[in-house]
Protein backbone atom coordinates (compact mmCIF):
# COMPACT_ATOMS: atom_id res chain seq x y z
CA UNK A 1 0.00 0.00 0.00
CA UNK A 2 2.78 1.90 1.15
CA UNK A 3 4.81 1.73 -2.40
CA UNK A 4 1.12 2.21 -4.72
CA UNK A 5 0.65 5.79 -2.43
CA UNK A 6 4.16 6.83 -3.35
CA UNK A 7 3.44 6.07 -6.58
CA UNK A 8 -0.20 7.85 -6.92
CA UNK A 9 1.57 10.86 -5.13
CA UNK A 10 2.31 13.80 -7.58
CA UNK A 11 6.01 14.54 -7.89
CA UNK A 12 6.97 18.14 -6.14
CA UNK A 13 8.92 18.97 -9.39
CA UNK A 14 5.78 17.99 -11.76
CA UNK A 15 5.17 21.82 -13.06
CA UNK A 16 1.91 23.09 -12.22
CA UNK A 17 -1.03 24.12 -14.68
CA UNK A 18 -2.73 26.72 -15.69
CA UNK A 19 -1.59 30.62 -17.65
CA UNK A 20 1.87 31.81 -15.88
CA UNK A 21 1.59 35.41 -15.02
CA UNK A 22 3.36 36.47 -17.98
CA UNK A 23 1.11 34.58 -20.08
CA UNK A 24 -2.02 35.97 -18.32
CA UNK A 25 -0.45 39.94 -18.85
CA UNK A 26 0.25 39.09 -22.60
CA UNK A 27 -3.84 37.55 -23.00
CA UNK A 28 -4.69 40.94 -20.83
CA UNK A 29 -2.61 43.57 -22.85
CA UNK A 30 -3.95 41.87 -26.21
CA UNK A 31 -7.57 42.01 -25.28
CA UNK A 32 -7.06 45.97 -24.20
CA UNK A 33 -5.18 46.37 -28.15
CA UNK A 34 -8.08 44.95 -29.35
CA UNK A 35 -10.46 46.91 -27.81
CA UNK A 36 -8.72 50.23 -28.57
CA UNK A 37 -8.74 49.37 -31.96
CA UNK A 38 -12.34 48.28 -32.06
CA UNK A 39 -13.75 51.63 -30.71
CA UNK A 40 -11.14 53.44 -32.71
CA UNK A 41 -12.79 51.46 -35.75
CA UNK A 42 -16.31 52.66 -34.72
CA UNK A 43 -15.58 56.38 -33.66
CA UNK A 44 -13.90 56.75 -37.13
CA UNK A 45 -17.02 54.98 -39.01
CA UNK A 46 -19.45 56.92 -37.02
CA UNK A 47 -17.89 60.24 -37.82
CA UNK A 48 -18.48 62.97 -40.38
CA UNK A 49 -15.52 63.54 -41.28
CA UNK A 50 -16.86 66.35 -44.21
CA UNK A 51 -18.28 68.66 -41.16
CA UNK A 52 -14.99 67.72 -38.65
CA UNK A 53 -12.75 69.07 -41.48
CA UNK A 54 -15.13 72.20 -42.34
CA UNK A 55 -16.39 72.91 -38.19
CA UNK A 56 -12.34 72.14 -36.73
CA UNK A 57 -9.97 71.56 -39.49
CA UNK A 58 -10.54 75.28 -42.15
CA UNK A 59 -7.57 76.11 -43.06
CA UNK A 60 -9.47 79.39 -44.75
CA UNK A 61 -10.43 80.40 -41.28
CA UNK A 62 -7.38 79.45 -39.69
CA UNK A 63 -5.26 81.37 -42.11
CA UNK A 64 -7.08 84.55 -41.31
CA UNK A 65 -5.61 84.67 -37.75
CA UNK A 66 -1.77 84.78 -39.27
CA UNK A 67 0.50 86.42 -38.37
CA UNK A 68 -1.51 88.07 -34.60
CA UNK A 69 -1.51 83.99 -33.46
CA UNK A 70 2.00 84.88 -33.18
CA UNK A 71 3.08 88.46 -32.99
CA UNK A 72 -0.24 88.92 -30.64
CA UNK A 73 -1.48 86.29 -28.82
CA UNK A 74 1.53 83.99 -28.52
CA UNK A 75 4.15 86.70 -27.69
CA UNK A 76 1.55 88.54 -24.96
CA UNK A 77 1.27 84.72 -23.72
CA UNK A 78 4.97 84.38 -23.17
CA UNK A 79 5.46 87.96 -22.20
CA UNK A 80 2.59 86.95 -18.54
CA UNK A 81 4.11 83.67 -18.09
CA UNK A 82 7.53 84.89 -18.10
CA UNK A 83 6.85 88.25 -15.92
CA UNK A 84 4.87 86.31 -13.33
CA UNK A 85 7.73 83.74 -13.43
CA UNK A 86 10.44 85.86 -12.52
CA UNK A 87 8.04 87.43 -10.01
CA UNK A 88 7.13 84.28 -8.23
CA UNK A 89 10.54 82.72 -8.53
CA UNK A 90 12.30 85.69 -6.30
CA UNK A 91 9.51 85.86 -3.99
CA UNK A 92 9.12 82.32 -3.70
CA UNK A 93 12.81 82.20 -3.01
CA UNK A 94 12.04 84.51 -0.03
CA UNK A 95 9.63 82.84 1.13
CA UNK A 96 11.67 79.60 1.76
CA UNK A 97 13.85 81.63 3.48
CA UNK A 98 12.17 82.92 5.80
CA UNK A 99 10.35 79.37 6.39
CA UNK A 100 13.83 77.99 7.30
CA UNK A 101 14.37 81.29 9.44
CA UNK A 102 15.20 80.64 13.06
CA UNK A 103 13.13 84.19 13.64
CA UNK A 104 9.41 82.86 14.49
CA UNK A 105 7.53 85.94 12.79
CA UNK A 106 9.53 85.06 9.70
CA UNK A 107 8.22 81.32 9.44
CA UNK A 108 4.80 82.67 10.60
CA UNK A 109 4.67 85.35 7.68
CA UNK A 110 5.98 82.87 5.38
CA UNK A 111 3.24 79.77 6.56
CA UNK A 112 0.11 82.11 6.68
CA UNK A 113 1.39 83.44 2.96
CA UNK A 114 1.90 79.87 1.71
CA UNK A 115 -1.44 78.37 3.10
CA UNK A 116 -3.68 81.08 1.39
CA UNK A 117 -2.40 81.65 -1.73
CA UNK A 118 -1.92 77.94 -2.34
CA UNK A 119 -5.20 77.85 -0.99
CA UNK A 120 -7.45 80.45 -3.29
CA UNK A 121 -8.12 80.05 -6.86
CA UNK A 122 -6.12 82.00 -8.83
CA UNK A 123 -9.36 83.46 -11.30
CA UNK A 124 -10.02 84.62 -7.42
CA UNK A 125 -6.65 86.62 -7.14
CA UNK A 126 -7.33 88.15 -10.57
CA UNK A 127 -10.49 89.55 -9.63
CA UNK A 128 -9.29 90.99 -6.58
CA UNK A 129 -6.31 92.65 -8.52
CA UNK A 130 -8.80 94.29 -10.85
CA UNK A 131 -10.53 95.26 -7.79
CA UNK A 132 -7.53 97.12 -6.25
CA UNK A 133 -8.50 100.75 -7.32
CA UNK A 134 -11.60 100.37 -5.43
CA UNK A 135 -9.68 100.27 -2.39
CA UNK A 136 -6.27 102.37 -3.38
CA UNK A 137 -8.32 104.74 -5.98
CA UNK A 138 -4.93 106.71 -6.48
CA UNK A 139 -2.59 104.04 -7.30
CA UNK A 140 -1.86 101.96 -10.39
CA UNK A 141 0.02 98.98 -10.77
CA UNK A 142 3.26 100.05 -13.21
CA UNK A 143 2.98 97.96 -16.50
CA UNK A 144 -0.99 97.77 -16.81
CA UNK A 145 -2.72 94.64 -18.00
CA UNK A 146 1.34 93.44 -18.05
CA UNK A 147 1.77 94.35 -14.49
CA UNK A 148 -1.50 93.29 -13.14
CA UNK A 149 -1.36 89.70 -15.10
CA UNK A 150 2.56 89.23 -13.55
CA UNK A 151 0.95 90.35 -10.14
CA UNK A 152 -1.67 87.66 -9.58
CA UNK A 153 0.79 85.01 -11.68
CA UNK A 154 3.67 85.64 -9.76
CA UNK A 155 1.68 85.77 -6.22
CA UNK A 156 0.19 82.48 -6.87
CA UNK A 157 3.40 80.51 -7.77
CA UNK A 158 5.64 82.31 -5.38
CA UNK A 159 3.44 80.46 -2.89
CA UNK A 160 4.65 77.06 -4.96
CA UNK A 161 8.06 77.60 -5.56
CA UNK A 162 8.36 78.52 -2.45
CA UNK A 163 7.90 74.53 -0.82
CA UNK A 164 10.07 73.65 -4.22
CA UNK A 165 12.56 75.89 -2.75
CA UNK A 166 12.26 75.14 0.81
CA UNK A 167 12.48 71.25 -0.46
CA UNK A 168 15.16 71.55 -2.30
CA UNK A 169 17.48 73.95 0.52
CA UNK A 170 16.73 71.09 2.76
CA UNK A 171 17.87 68.21 0.42
CA UNK A 172 21.45 69.88 0.18
CA UNK A 173 23.92 67.96 2.82
CA UNK A 174 23.97 70.04 6.11
CA UNK A 175 27.99 69.77 6.11
CA UNK A 176 28.20 72.26 3.36
CA UNK A 177 26.41 74.73 5.22
CA UNK A 178 28.61 73.81 8.38
CA UNK A 179 32.10 74.03 6.51
CA UNK A 180 31.44 77.18 5.27
CA UNK A 181 30.60 78.25 8.32
CA UNK A 182 33.47 77.05 9.96
CA UNK A 183 35.64 78.90 6.75
CA UNK A 184 34.28 82.11 8.60
CA UNK A 185 31.64 82.76 5.83
CA UNK A 186 28.87 84.71 6.83
CA UNK A 187 25.35 82.40 7.49
CA UNK A 188 23.64 84.64 4.57
CA UNK A 189 26.48 84.47 2.00
CA UNK A 190 27.00 80.58 2.53
CA UNK A 191 23.34 80.07 1.62
CA UNK A 192 23.65 82.70 -1.67
CA UNK A 193 27.16 81.21 -2.55
CA UNK A 194 27.07 77.50 -2.00
CA UNK A 195 23.09 76.47 -0.50
CA UNK A 196 21.03 78.01 -3.05
CA UNK A 197 22.77 77.78 -6.21
CA UNK A 198 22.40 73.68 -5.31
CA UNK A 199 18.89 73.90 -4.21
CA UNK A 200 18.04 75.48 -7.40
CA UNK A 201 19.87 72.43 -9.66
CA UNK A 202 17.92 70.17 -7.61
CA UNK A 203 14.32 71.80 -7.87
CA UNK A 204 14.97 72.77 -11.47
CA UNK A 205 12.17 69.45 -12.65
CA UNK A 206 9.70 70.95 -10.15
CA UNK A 207 10.22 74.57 -11.33
CA UNK A 208 9.49 73.45 -14.94
CA UNK A 209 6.22 72.24 -14.58
CA UNK A 210 5.24 75.32 -12.77
CA UNK A 211 6.39 77.70 -16.05
CA UNK A 212 3.76 75.34 -17.65
CA UNK A 213 1.50 75.78 -14.95
CA UNK A 214 2.08 79.16 -15.53
CA UNK A 215 1.55 79.03 -19.47
CA UNK A 216 -2.20 77.61 -19.06
CA UNK A 217 -3.09 79.96 -16.22
CA UNK A 218 -2.07 82.87 -18.20
CA UNK A 219 -5.54 82.61 -20.18
CA UNK A 220 -6.82 83.87 -16.65
CA UNK A 221 -5.78 87.36 -17.76
CA UNK A 222 -8.96 88.41 -19.38
CA UNK A 223 -10.36 88.53 -16.51
CA UNK A 224 -8.19 91.94 -16.15
CA UNK A 225 -10.32 93.20 -19.15
CA UNK A 226 -7.92 93.17 -22.14
CA UNK A 227 -7.89 95.18 -25.22
CA UNK A 228 -7.17 93.81 -28.92
CA UNK A 229 -3.04 94.35 -28.66
CA UNK A 230 -3.44 92.71 -24.88
CA UNK A 231 -4.76 89.30 -25.85
CA UNK A 232 -3.50 86.13 -24.90
CA UNK A 233 -4.22 82.77 -26.88
CA UNK A 234 -7.02 81.45 -25.24
CA UNK A 235 -9.14 84.75 -25.75
CA UNK A 236 -7.44 85.40 -29.21
CA UNK A 237 -9.02 81.95 -30.26
CA UNK A 238 -12.32 82.37 -28.36
CA UNK A 239 -12.59 85.21 -30.47
CA UNK A 240 -11.52 84.30 -33.58
CA UNK A 241 -13.86 81.65 -33.30
CA UNK A 242 -16.58 83.93 -32.40
CA UNK A 243 -15.71 85.52 -35.37
CA UNK A 244 -16.20 83.49 -37.99
CA UNK A 245 -18.76 81.34 -36.52
CA UNK A 246 -16.27 78.43 -36.74
CA UNK A 247 -14.12 76.66 -33.86
CA UNK A 248 -11.26 75.86 -35.95
CA UNK A 249 -9.01 79.18 -34.42
CA UNK A 250 -9.92 77.22 -30.71
CA UNK A 251 -8.07 73.88 -31.79
CA UNK A 252 -5.31 76.02 -33.39
CA UNK A 253 -4.83 77.62 -30.15
CA UNK A 254 -4.84 74.79 -28.40
CA UNK A 255 -2.00 73.48 -30.84
CA UNK A 256 0.17 76.80 -30.07
CA UNK A 257 -0.16 75.47 -26.67
CA UNK A 258 1.19 72.18 -27.33
CA UNK A 259 3.96 73.63 -29.19
CA UNK A 260 5.50 74.99 -26.37
CA UNK A 261 4.21 72.98 -23.17
CA UNK A 262 5.41 69.85 -25.01
CA UNK A 263 8.70 70.45 -25.37
CA UNK A 264 9.14 71.95 -21.64
CA UNK A 265 7.40 69.05 -20.37
CA UNK A 266 10.10 67.00 -21.93
CA UNK A 267 12.77 69.05 -20.54
CA UNK A 268 11.69 68.35 -17.00
CA UNK A 269 11.49 64.72 -18.06
CA UNK A 270 15.43 64.74 -19.11
CA UNK A 271 16.03 67.02 -15.95
CA UNK A 272 14.20 64.51 -13.61
CA UNK A 273 16.46 61.50 -15.45
CA UNK A 274 19.30 63.09 -15.11
CA UNK A 275 18.87 63.75 -11.18
CA UNK A 276 17.84 60.21 -10.82
CA UNK A 277 21.21 58.98 -12.52
CA UNK A 278 23.30 60.84 -10.64
CA UNK A 279 22.01 59.49 -7.30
Amino acid sequence: MSAVSEQEAPSPAEPRKGLSPRRRQRISRGVQYALLVVVVVVLAALADWGAIRQSFLNLDVAREGLPDLFTVALRNTVIYTLSGFVLGFVLGLVLALMRLSTVAPYRWLSTIYIEIFRGLPMLLIFLMIGSLRLAFPNFDIPGGVYGNAALGLGLVSAAYMAENFRAGIQAVPKGQLEAARSLGMPHMRAMVSIIIPQAIRIVLPPLTNQLVSLLKDSSLVLILGVTAAQVELAKFGNDQSSTFANPTPILVTGLTYLLITIPLGYVARRLEARQGAGR
